[in-house]
């Protein structure tokens, strides 16, 4: 091998580095950019707060007034909108029937997915299943299996719910 054959060489083997360095950087440009990456991510950010939002909404310690008043608290920071409105119109007479029945729940979603997501209008639609574990004041604990849609807003705090609904067990939907 002369020394033309090898500055030829090296030429090429330098060419092929930028080439395959401009490639790499044209291909992380593209995922950065990516309008699905972003939409996984309003996806996934949604669908936590959705989960922990809705396991503070399905418990509550009922122990004392003191606790009672802590759960609603922290129940008024997990929703927004008509179900916040409800939930702040009805506090003192919620604080009285939950202090009087001193149970205690405890919310566990157990599986939870988006079913809509909207990013321009900042809103979701939550589907779970929660296991509530309930311990009355008197008589024996148990655990009920709960389904729930949730509808969610984006707000300055992260996605909080702002309608919960029920769905009955063995419905299509």
């Amino acid at each position: 091998m002369n020394a033309r054959t090898r500055s030829l060489s090296g030429w090429a083997a330098m060419l092929a580095a930028v080439l395959v360095c401009a490639v790499g950087g044209w291909s992380y440009a593209q995922a950065r950019g990516d309008g699905t990456l972003a939409y996984a991510k309003a996806r996934d950010a949604a669908l936590a707060d959705g989960r922990s939002r809705l396991a503070r909404l399905t418990s509550m310690d009922g122990t004392s007034a003191g606790s009672v008043g802590t759960g609603l608290t922290a129940w008024l920071a997990a929703s927004t909108g008509p179900l916040h409105d409800r939930l702040e119109s009805t506090r003192k007479k919620d604080t009285a029937e939950l202090t009087e029945s001193g149970a205690t729940a405890r919310g566990k979603v157990t599986a939870a997915a988006l079913t809509a997501l909207d990013e321009r209008a900042g809103t979701a639609t939550l589907i779970a299943t929660v296991d509530v574990a309930v311990t009355p004041r008197a008589g024996k604990a148990g655990t009920e299996r709960k389904r729930f849609e949730a509808s969610l807003a984006r707000t300055g705090d992260g996605w909080k719910i702002k309608a919960l609904d029920a769905i009955p067990a063995g419905s299509g939907g």
